[in-house]
């Protein structure tokens, strides 16, 4: 069995054994530049790093163009059959989740940086949406819902008249 060493960077600031600043050069650019890069409990994040791979929330782009609403949300590794889509009034409600990997007596994983889990998200349309024509569509990882407006809800050319 190979021994594999994963290291993540951590952008961490590199210290010097030099002082930082000799007598009168003290360089009021550099004390913010240090400030802003100084992380109190950087040495903590490793313990929490086993509450963050508990949650899975998926990201979601929405727009609106004159016909619909289009939202598009990455969900990899989820199937069809594991999310559920709902539209309660003007409340669209997204639920899936993603089932961690099974995994048999003697794996050895050298690190966990994936997320699991079940989530929610609710979007609150405008008026005017139409429920009866929302297109749901998965392929390759990423969810799009195409929620269209109805007619009168969109947008006309009001014509100028001119004396």
């Amino acid at each position: 069995m190979s021994n594999i060493a994963v290291q993540k960077d951590t952008n961490a600031p590199t210290t010097t054994s030099a002082p930082p600043y000799a007598a009168g050069d003290w360089d009021p650019f550099r004390a913010m530049r240090e400030l802003i890069q100084w992380q109190p409990f950087g040495n903590l994040s490793s313990s929490f790093r086993a509450l963050d791979t508990a949650r899975f929330s998926p990201d979601f782009d929405v727009k609106e163009t004159k016909e619909a609403f289009v939202f598009h949300a990455d969900v990899p590794g989820i199937k069809d059959s594991d999310l559920d889509i709902r539209l309660t009034q003007n409340r669209l409600s997204v639920s899936g989740k993603r089932e961690s990997e099974k995994t048999e007596k003697g794996d050895t994983f050298y690190t966990t940086e994936r997320s699991y889990g079940s989530f929610t998200r609710s979007f609150t349309l405008p008026e005017g949406v139409d429920g009866d024509k929302i297109k749901a569509e998965l392929k390759e990882g990423v969810l799009t819902l195409m929620i269209p407006k109805k007619p009168e809800a969109q947008p006309k050319k009001i014509g100028i008249n001119t004396k």
